[in-house]
């Protein structure tokens, strides 16, 4: 009975993978008028949005078309129980990410989901989860879960810090490449623009960005003060309210970015000396543990072979 219950779960997965690969594959069929249009009409038809949101599920679409719904369900079940969806709206600003909450609390779902089902299969499919204490058995699949959705969340913390570090490093050279423009004569909006152009970086496309938007309508300043408020990161923010006070009261701004560069250098340099003090305790490790026992083996050895060898 167990092989054949086994037999059933594996052919029905079989199943549904075939069945998702054939829906994913090009249809030969002209497609029709009303799906041509609908993306063109979604600000104005709430027709054109159910016909668009009904080709687009993710990550696959037969199982997003059966379990849409209590996907949905779950999804909101679990925004409402975290929260904190300004936080991760900034995170995921300051990742890089163009996704919103609601796909990110799906995607930490979709993890602990994940997790559960490792953890169900562990204990009912493996004789070494069938051994585990009853309370074991009941707590692991919680523990599991719990511990998908907070490694998402962790992914993204570590990836919106990384992305912020990459920013705080390239805007030195990005400030001085400025500094460079406004001398030779070029206005903040064109120096901005030859930046975003001429560079390649985090910050290079967090700028092209802020030339967007001027082309737009939004003024230089707002646009700074945008990204400054999107971003929040300290230099950044200190070179917007430079710019923002520089601007304002007509000060030249070559000088000012001078300064600023000069000081994010020089603070560059600081946290190098700090990350290098940290590193030398760090270092002591291997070198106590590792290298020190393998020389002393190294020189008492072989006296101590000569000893035996004498005796």
């Amino acid at each position: 009975m167990n092989t054949i219950a086994w037999g059933a779960f594996f052919g029905s997965m079989l199943g549904i993978g075939l069945w998702s690969l054939v829906s994913l594959t090009p249809r030969l069929s002209r497609p029709r008028l009303a799906n041509r249009l609908a993306p063109y009409l979604l600000d104005v038809s709430a027709e054109a949005r159910i016909v668009v949101g009904r080709r687009s599920v993710d990550p696959i679409p037969v199982l997003g078309t059966l379990f849409s719904p209590v996907f949905t369900a779950l999804a909101q079940a679990l925004a409402g129980a975290l929260g904190g969806a300004d936080v991760i709206a900034r995170r995921l600003r300051q990742s890089g990410s163009a996704r919103s909450v609601e796909a990110f609390r799906s995607e930490q779902l979709a993890w602990g989901l994940i997790g559960l089902a490792a953890a169900l299969l562990t204990i009912l499919g493996t004789p070494l989860g069938r051994a585990w204490p009853l309370v074991v058995q009941l707590a692991a699949p919680v523990v599991a879960a719990t511990a998908g959705v907070v490694l998402r969340d962790s992914v993204l913390k570590r990836a919106a810090t990384a992305r912020l570090a990459r920013m705080d490093s390239e805007l030195p050279t990005i400030l001085e490449f400025l500094t460079l423009s406004l001398a030779a004569g070029e206005g903040i909006l064109d120096a901005l623009r030859r930046v975003a152009r001429s560079t390649s970086g985090e910050l290079s496309r967090e700028f092209a960005g802020v030339v967007g938007d001027v082309h737009a309508g939004v003024s230089v300043t707002a646009a700074l003060t945008d990204l400054s408020r999107r971003m929040r990161l300290t230099s950044l923010t200190r070179f917007v309210d430079q710019v923002v006070g520089a601007i304002d009261r007509g000060s030249p701004l070559a000088e000012v970015l001078r300064a600023q560069a000069q000081d994010g250098r020089e603070e560059a340099k600081r946290h190098l000396l700090e990350a290098a003090g940290k590193k030398e305790v760090a270092m002591m490790v291997p070198l106590v543990f590792l290298i020190l026992p393998m020389t002393i083996v190294f020189a008492i050895f072989p006296g101590l072979f000569v000893l035996q060898a004498g005796f």
